[in-house]
């Protein structure tokens, strides 16, 4: 069991993904929340295998069975629990990989520190199945920002070398969240290009990766605290527990090293009698604190590791050198699947730090439905 604890809400995650079930348990939800399960539904099948061209032809429904925690589609203030059936499986695909670990994937790692006793089919406990569990309980935590005004949305931004555009990091206008939404690849543009690249390397038996962008609007300033209870700090923490996260940047990111502070800075004004800055080269944080300004990152996901192409490996029990082909089905991009994941890793560290915003401050209470 993986187990994330920051404060107001804690998340534990269960499961293999070539087992009898996965699941979640979500603690720390007031209790009194109407959960739109129909929606929350809607969300899940945007990450769920076997739906689309450029996915996995793994075929699972991912309709969660909610085992405590919510009674009549409301919270009742005891520990969320709910589990996803994993029927469509097929383990024999993996066998090969308990003697010659796949490059790019936890096998060996797993074998050494389990000692060989580690699931390996489907990728045991290592598994992005496991997201799914994520995505439920970043779902409800989803719905219950919107009800505060805290809106959350993501997209792809690049793919291989197709770049597309990113949102406006001073101006969000979530109506743009809700487009998003409706679309089967998330991006602003570059779509049918990105799209292409996904196929090409498809048929070349090869996989690409690619960058996502999360924005959260509508949190107010004063959430987080310095150093190890910062905001990047708590989304990250969530973020890396998403596999295939490769880096993260926040604001500018990366770019920051390029500028020179009269360029990066942003500089504050007032805007409708609010305190607001010009641009947004801090991402909405400054000193792990937010600014009431847009919170906005990208994370870099690296291409999917199984591949057809031949890979070198070796053969842990004959010590010699092996060749290895990958079969089975797999996704030559996890990127567009990872999208709603990165928009539930970023719900569930902005409720966390809400709701101990709310505890703190009395002016600003958690209202009710």
């Amino acid at each position: 069991m993986s187990s994330f604890f920051s404060g107001a809400i804690s998340l534990s995650i269960f499961g293999q993904s070539h087992g009898a079930a996965i699941g979640m348990t979500l603690d720390g939800i007031p209790a009194g929340e109407n959960i739109d399960l129909d929606a929350l539904q809607k969300f899940l099948n945007k990450r769920a295998p076997g739906n689309f061209p450029w996915a996995t032809s793994r075929k699972e429904d991912d309709r969660p069975e909610f085992l405590s925690g919510i009674v009549n589609g409301i919270t009742c203030g005891a520990p969320i629990t709910a589990v996803i059936h994993n029927r469509n499986t097929r383990s024999a695909d993996y066998n090969e990989f308990a003697d010659v670990p796949r490059p790019g994937h936890a096998d060996f790692a797993a074998h050494v520190k389990y000692r060989g006793f580690q699931d390996i089919s489907g990728g045991g406990h290592f598994s992005g199945r496991l997201t799914a569990a994520l995505c439920i309980a970043g779902g409800i935590c989803l719905q219950i920002l919107a009800r505060r005004g805290v809106d959350i949305g993501s997209h792809i931004t690049l793919i291989e070398h197709i770049t597309a555009e990113g949102f406006d990091p001073v101006n969000i206008d979530s109506s743009t969240f809700r487009e998003l939404e409706n679309l089967d690849f998330p991006a602003l543009n570059q779509a049918t290009a990105m799209i292409d690249i996904i196929d090409q390397a498809r048929k070349a038996q090869d996989s690409v990766g690619g960058t996502i962008e999360c924005a959260i609007t509508g949190l107010p300033p004063g959430l987080g605290s310095p150093m190890f209870g910062g905001m990047e700090n708590q989304i990250a923490q969530i973020i890396f527990a998403i596999p295939a996260i490769k880096g993260l940047e926040f604001g500018a990111g990366f770019d920051a090293a390029k500028m020179r502070g009269s360029t990066h800075n942003d500089a504050f004004c007032i805007s409708g009698g609010t305190i607001k800055t010009r641009t947004n080269n801090h991402g909405g944080i400054l000193g792990g604190i937010t600014t009431g300004m847009p919170l906005v990152f990208r994370a870099a996901i690296k291409p999917t590791p199984s591949i057809g192409l031949p890979q070198e490996s070796i053969s842990l029990n004959e010590k010699t050198s092996k060749t290895l082909s990958i079969e089975g089905r797999h996704d030559p991009c996890i990127v567009p699947r990872a999208v709603p994941c990165i928009t539930a890793a970023a719900s569930i560290a902005a409720l966390n730090a809400y709701i101990e915003f709310a505890e703190n401050f009395s002016w600003l209470a958690m209202p009710t439905n």
